[in-house]
């Protein structure tokens, strides 16, 4: 099966690569970012991060046949730092970080990803780790449904559904995903059934999320991914749901201002400090008009690059 990258030259070419550089891939999926950079860095060396243990295997094969200058870690990003540090490394030349969930973790039935596959409820990105979506949605109690349902999902028929499935559970365990979704159904009113767009997509993002901790995993790979940088260095980041372009959206905008300045005060231009970093794009890139044609998937997306210039 295919996987498609998204705003794939977009970003590589926003990142200005160096050959000599020293390149991050926070989400190697299936290697569409990771090939195109080890194509520019013959001096350089990537390294590309994956929850997946699949996609690391898959992409190592694509990857050594363009070079061997690069090194698959499989953990998540937020221990970039950590994991870096290993290697020596304490700056690099520029990351790329797609959001968005792999085509074939969407695409497999078995990974629960999908109310689109009757499959088990699971959305772990990493297969090793505990919390899965079957424990959230029946063991955590109303409230707590509630709060991510409303936070990750923004789903406005949040109680409604957390109700549903509170009373659903007590009969017996909801084990599958077309069980969840038709008592996601089951609790919203003809007018939502009836509107464009699956009913079930809100919930199943707002469990992905918790079973993933994404968000809190993007503020931390963002903040370190920042402190990293070297001059001249850019991060890419490709966010696919409001939520979290809005983490980066706010992160970028307080790194790129520079510190308050009393009006009050008269100051000469060259003696205002100019800020750390700089947004390369102030209003996002979007997918082109051919891009769209060919996949369904880049509609939401959106590329935010910044770069650190002192």
């Amino acid at each position: 099966m295919k996987h498609y990258s998204v705003l794939l030259m977009e970003s590589i070419e926003g990142l200005k690569i160096r050959e000599d550089g020293i390149y991050v891939d926070g989400t190697l999926g299936r290697g569409g970012h990771s090939s195109e950079i080890l194509k520019r860095i013959p001096k350089g060396h990537l390294y590309a991060f994956d929850r997946d243990a699949s996609a690391i295997e898959e992409s190592r094969t694509r990857l050594s046949e363009i070079s061997d200058n690069f090194t698959l870690i499989h953990n998540r990003f937020s221990q970039m730092k950590n994991e870096l540090a290993q290697y020596d490394i304490t700056a690099i030349s520029g990351m790329v970080l797609d959001l968005g969930v792999s085509s074939p973790q969407f695409d497999e039935a078995k990974r629960g990803f999908s109310y689109r596959f009757d499959a088990p409820l699971d959305m772990r990105m990493d297969q090793t780790q505990a919390l899965d979506a079957w424990t959230i949605v029946n063991t955590w109690d109303y409230h707590e449904l509630v709060r991510i349902f409303y936070q990750y999902g923004e789903d406005s028929f949040s109680k409604q559904i957390a109700r549903k499935i509170e009373q659903a559970r007590e009969q017996k365990p909801i084990d599958t995903t077309f069980e969840l979704v038709d008592i996601i159904k089951s609790a919203l009113p003809a007018k939502v059934l009836n509107k464009k767009g699956h009913p079930a997509k809100k919930i199943f993002q707002a469990i992905r999320i918790a079973v993933n901790d994404e968000l809190r995993e993007l503020q931390i790979v963002l903040d370190d991914a920042l402190d990293m940088l070297e001059v001249g260095g850019r991060l890419a980041v490709i966010s696919f749901q409001s939520l979290e372009d809005r983490i980066v959206k706010d992160t970028f905008a307080s790194r790129s201002k520079g510190p308050k300045i009393d009006k009050r005060i008269p100051l000469l231009p060259n003696e205002i400090e100019e800020a750390p970093y700089r947004l390369v794009n102030r209003k996002p890139i979007l997918a082109s008009e051919e891009e769209l044609e060919e996949n369904n998937r880049s509609h939401s997306a959106k590329l935010r690059i910044i770069e650190r210039v002192r």
